[in-house]
């Protein structure tokens, strides 16, 4: 029996126990086979100890009814925390992407000593205006607009709409693989049990308390953000990275919002450098 304060949070993990940890923090609605297994194993091949985790209301982890999340984005950076201590682990280098790296940037300041370095990924900086940024396309508005139709019951509504999503957020520099991605969808799908709670995702709260506070941060942050994302426009990691004393930016060329095959090596060989120590 799970309670809403301890949520049952499913995990794994690759590579060596000893080598330097580095906890992957997804974003909204996505399970954690979104930092795909093969990019997992490129990082543990490189000398990091891999961890990815199903956030709440995804793939194996606690679920809630949908349309009233009873949970915050601050229990979600204490849930990151929670899979750190399940693995015995103390202080960790971090990366999230996406609501994942606005998560992320949430647990480097409400818990600095557990946090060894921070890379965010294709994301906004947290508790900051941001209204005079390039703001989500008009073509994604749009396209995220049909998600409101969605029958979120419905396998083939919800397939079908999520390969669409993939396809509108790709990269404009790599060819998209729509058969390659329907079947990963159809597996994520498959083993989350469907996406409905899910969407609680987007009715989230809180982090409140440090808005404003970015400043404050004292992990060593690198910002990788592909240029042509359409979700959050370069301008927000450019703005982040402005934000935090001392952060690097590493710009994906043609990037969009996720992680390409074509640029795992950029991506990977960024994170793997940022974790070493200087």
């Amino acid at each position: 029996m799970t309670s809403i304060d301890r949520p049952e949070i499913t995990s794994e993990a690759f590579g060596d126990a000893e080598n330097p940890p580095l906890l992957l923090i997804m974003g909204a609605m996505a399970s954690m086979l979104w930092w795909p297994e093969a990019f997992c194993r490129e990082l543990a091949d490189a000398g990091l100890y891999v961890i990815r985790y199903d956030n709440r209301d995804t793939g194996r982890s606690t679920k809630y009814p949908p349309g009233k999340p009873p949970y915050t984005f601050d229990d979600m950076a204490d849930d990151a925390i929670g899979v750190l201590d399940s693995h015995g682990i103390g202080k960790a280098h971090v990366a999230g992407m996406s609501m994942g790296g606005m998560i992320a940037q949430l647990v480097a300041l409400k818990h600095p000593s557990r946090v060894a370095s921070l890379t965010v990924i294709s994301s906004s900086p947290m508790g900051m205006d941001t209204s005079h940024l390039p703001q989500t396309t008009d073509a994604y508005i749009k396209h995220s607009a049909a998600g409101a139709d969605v029958d979120w019951a419905d396998r083939r509504q919800v397939i079908d709409f999520m390969v669409r999503d993939t396809k509108a957020i790709a990269s404009t520099a790599h060819p998209f693989d729509e058969a390659g991605m329907r079947a990963f969808i159809e597996q994520d799908y498959d083993r989350s049990g469907g996406f409905l709670s899910a969407t609680n995702h987007f009715s989230l709260k809180g982090g409140d308390e440090w808005k404003g506070r970015l400043h404050e941060m004292t992990a060593l942050l690198l910002v990788i953000h592909g240029t042509s994302d359409p979700i959050f426009p370069v301008e927000h990691g450019e703005a982040l990275a402005k934000t935090v004393a001392g952060a690097k930016l590493l710009r994906v060329a043609g990037g969009g919002h996720e992680l390409h095959p074509d640029d795992w090596d950029v991506i990977v060989d960024g994170i793997v450098a940022h974790t070493q120590p200087n």
